[in-house]
């Protein structure tokens, strides 16, 4: 489970650039500019120590090869990166307008989509140096940019998936009836970090009425014996996301606390059933919302069906009425409906899932059956 991965090569990033211009142009822009931040990190290998005021900026463009600038401090950094080799380096030194020397980069008329985390100070920067230029949010043009993910990408994922189902395995041995949330929150953190996660996101254990909350923050209530406990955790292992929810009964559940966990477990076996290359991904949501509804619970299922992951735990594609693209083999993303019932409880179940050539195929694995703690 903790073995080392294949490591990115700096072909590998090479082809992540040159495919990220070909979208550019599909979606008729003139290329796009990234800033620190996860898509860097994908295209490039290369993230600084520290996001800071200083600008650092990858240029992407049908004209010319990738060309990156960064501050004259920060260069060995970049040269050691594993795409620097694919890269044409300029560097500008504190005392410098860094604007003036990207806009040599940038030409005038341009259309550029833009990283979703670029500082508001480097666009408008930009847009005072560079005349006409239009940028637009890769979120908004490119959407699909990380979505499908290679062979070495999703053998990252399926790792991390394992280590939060190792981490959940272990969890429900432990006590907790008598604990406050913040307590099992800590024994996840520790577990997903044991199991090899080098970055722990977040760890959501909401008990009781809190489980009606769906990003309750683990706090000080103490969990009780007929508690459902809704557990949301997760982070980065071999920089990608793991994200798996269960939700488990303390002692005897009520009679309505199983039959919504029930509807939620259908809803989601529903959901994941219906996963196939070319549908498209509102279905996903359709399929468990319709469940839910049937079922009598729709108005507490308040929430998407799911999210894209990657290298981010939040990201496209997202399984939610509206979104129309087609799933492709390689895309991952959450499956996780809800019930939330106010002041009383919730119920969730989530698991991670790719596309394949034939459907989905699971990278959580654990029992979506009702666990009863103690």
């Amino acid at each position: 489970m903790n073995a080392a991965p294949v490591p990115f090569t700096t072909e590998d990033f090479r082809t992540r650039m040159e495919r990220a211009v070909e979208d550019a142009v599909t979606e008729g822009l003139d290329g796009l500019l990234v800033t620190p931040g996860p898509d860097l990190l994908w295209l490039t290998g290369y993230s600084p120590t520290a996001i800071t005021e200083r600008l650092t900026l990858l240029v992407l463009s049908t004209d010319a090869e990738p060309r990156m600038l960064v501050p004259t401090l920060e260069r060995p950094d970049l040269d050691s990166a594993v795409g620097a080799p694919a890269l044409s380096i300029s560097d500008w030194r504190d005392g410098q307008d860094p604007y003036d020397v990207a806009a040599g980069l940038l030409r005038p008329g341009a259309q550029y989509a833009v990283s979703d985390s670029t500082w508001a100070m480097h666009l408008l920067g930009l847009q005072r140096r560079v005349a006409d230029t239009r940028y637009f949010a890769i979120t908004e043009r490119l959407p699909m940019l990380r979505a499908v993910k290679d062979a070495n990408e999703l053998a990252r994922l399926e790792a991390a998936g394992a280590a939060a189902d190792a981490a959940f395995q272990e969890v429900v041995n432990l006590s907790f009836a008598g604990r406050r949330e913040t307590d099992v929150a800590a024994d996840l953190a520790r577990l997903l970090r044991d199991f090899g996660h080098e970055q722990v996101d977040f760890t959501i254990v909401a008990s009781g009425p809190n489980g009606a909350n769906p990003h309750h923050e683990a706090g000080e209530r103490t969990i009780a014996e007929g508690d459902m406990v809704v557990m949301d955790f997760g982070g980065l292992m071999h920089g990608y996301g793991s994200d798996t929810t269960r939700t488990v009964a303390v002692g005897e559940p009520a009679a309505q606390m199983r039959e919504v966990h029930d509807i939620v477990r259908a809803a989601q076996q529903a959901a994941f059933e219906a996963v196939q290359p070319g549908i498209a991904c509102q279905e996903i949501d359709r399929v468990a919302r319709r469940v839910i509804t049937e079922a009598g619970y729709g108005d507490a299922f308040i929430h998407r069906t799911g999210h894209g992951i990657g290298m981010t735990t939040h990201e496209p594609p997202y399984m939610v009425e509206g979104e129309e693209r087609p799933m492709m083999p390689g895309m991952c993303f959450s499956i996780e409906p809800g019930v939330y019932l106010t002041g009383r409880f919730g119920v969730r179940i989530e698991d991670i899932v790719t596309v394949t050539e034939n459907g989905g195929r699971r990278f959580n694995n654990t029992t979506r059956e009702l666990v009863i703690v103690e």
